[in-house]
């Protein structure tokens, strides 16, 4: 079974919020791609799908779809519709596209943050960490992170990218939290760009988050030239 059969755990995502069954299957789609549930490269039948959603096929190949539009899905010959893949060029690109919008994120937050984004910045770096090998929990505190910088920023179009971007990053399989020593390495990051924020120094704060990205691509770079060799 390449997909989620009937009865696996959905995303928790109340279907009430949703305008449209359409609207609700590309959440819970998205949702499983980012968080691992759906890998690169596994294919998507849309009678499995529909079953595991409680919809019918309609809906379903309309956020299909706008997820092809994402990125986050393609059609491949003789495969059909697969979670994308994306090769070392993609990689570098991402990474590179990640850099410098990140850092934009955060030097804009140091102009532009209000106390309750600062207050939040503060709390999620300060946040107790979770087990080192608990991926989807050190996953999720990142990307919390993260978002609060975006969203810091004020800056709609900007943030937008960005939460684009950082959904792409599933595609490139396990988070590199896991990997010794880096859940310590990037909490003094993450402390780094806050302190940056906190004392409103623009130039300090982007270069701390341009760095915090440039080292987790270093890292992602290591690890899949191991698993090539």
């Amino acid at each position: 079974m390449t997909t989620p059969v009937p009865g696996s755990p959905l995303p928790d995502l109340d279907r009430t919020r949703f305008y449209s069954a359409g609207a609700y299957a590309y959440a819970c789609v998205r949702q499983a791609i980012v968080e691992g549930l759906l890998t690169p490269g596994r294919r998507l039948p849309e009678a499995e799908l529909a079953s595991w959603l409680g919809i019918s096929r309609t809906p379903l190949r309309q956020a299909l779809s706008r997820l092809e539009l994402d990125g986050l899905v393609e059609t491949l010959p003789r495969a059909g519709l697969v979670i994308a893949s994306l090769d070392e060029d993609a990689v570098v690109e991402l990474y590179g596209m990640r850099e410098v919008l990140e850092g934009t994120a955060a030097g804009l937050a140091a102009q532009s943050a209000t106390e309750r984004d600062i207050d939040r910045l503060v709390q999620l770096a300060a946040s107790a960490a979770p087990a080192p090998g608990d991926g989807m929990a050190l996953y999720r505190l990142n990307r919390a992170f993260h978002e609060a910088i975006y969203v810091a920023a004020h800056n709609r179009f900007l943030l937008k990218t960005l939460q684009a971007l950082h959904d792409s990053l599933a595609l490139l399989g396990p988070t590199t939290l896991t990997a010794p020593g880096r859940p310590d390495a990037a909490r003094a990051e993450h402390e780094s760009i806050v302190a940056a924020i906190v004392a409103r120094n623009a130039g300090a704060a982007e270069t701390a988050a341009r760095a915090h990205i440039r080292n987790g691509f270093l890292l992602r770079s290591r690890r899949r030239s191991d698993a090539a060799g």
